[in-house]
């Protein structure tokens, strides 16, 4: 009888056991410095900043505007005055004085009487209303302006029969007006271009026609009588 055979169960290689991977936990969200609604904030705020920024400024820049128009310019007489007389007298030269006549019209009475050439003396009429102060002089020394020796003697005569001196000093160091005495007591700064104007009545004095010098008539010259001769006697 046949043997059994037994046969001996094979061992299975022990499995390795899976390595097992951990993984990482997940980091936690992390909160922003700062949020959307802080930015807007911020945003809100700078634009209410600007805004109050420009509307201060235009109201700064209104109210000088405002001060601006309202300040009128100072001058030395009315602008509605109405000038009747002018009278011109410089250091060295002739006084050249101008009117108005019982027609209204204006004539030369100095350095003599005749017509005038109307245009160049209401030229110059006018600017007497137009003599701007640049500014006013205080608690000076009068000498150091000229009006020891005023350069030019101003007379104006007004419609209602009020007369005002004016005398004329140095220029300024600028060049760019003349120290006037108002009535022996107002010291002024008035623009060059208003002075000069009326200075040159002095210079060119405004006659209608040039005068032409009269000539004068000729002196005969003696013509000595001849002596008469001695008779010789016989």
């Amino acid at each position: 009888m046949a043997s059994k055979t037994t046969s001996t169960p094979k061992k299975s290689a022990p499995k390795k056991a899976r390595a097992v991977r951990k993984e990482a936990p997940a980091p936690k969200p992390t909160k922003p410095v700062f949020r959307a609604g802080t930015w807007i904030s911020v945003l809100l705020l700078a634009a209410l900043i600007g805004g109050a920024y420009l509307i201060n400024k235009n109201k700064e820049t209104a109210a000088d505007t405002e001060v601006t128009a309202t300040t009128e310019p100072a001058f030395i007489f009315g602008v509605d005055s109405a000038v009747s007389g002018i009278e011109i007298k410089p250091t060295d030269g002739e006084t050249v004085k101008v009117a108005r006549n019982a027609d209204g019209a204006w004539a030369v009475e100095l350095p003599f009487e005749t017509e005038a050439n109307q245009g160049a003396v209401e030229a110059a009429a006018s600017q007497v209303t137009a003599l701007r102060i640049i500014s006013e002089i205080n608690d000076a020394d009068p000498s150091i302006f000229g009006f020891d020796t005023p350069a030019y003697l101003i007379t104006v005569t007004f419609a209602e029969g009020k007369t005002s001196k004016l005398e004329v000093g140095d220029a300024t160091p600028t060049n760019s007006g003349y120290y006037v005495r108002v009535d022996g007591e107002k010291m002024v700064i008035v623009g060059l271009s208003s002075i000069d104007a009326l200075t040159s009545l002095a210079l060119f004095p405004p006659y209608l026609n040039t005068p032409t010098p009269t000539a004068l008539p000729s002196t005969p010259t003696p013509v000595p009588s001849p002596e008469p001769s001695a008779t010789p006697t016989p």
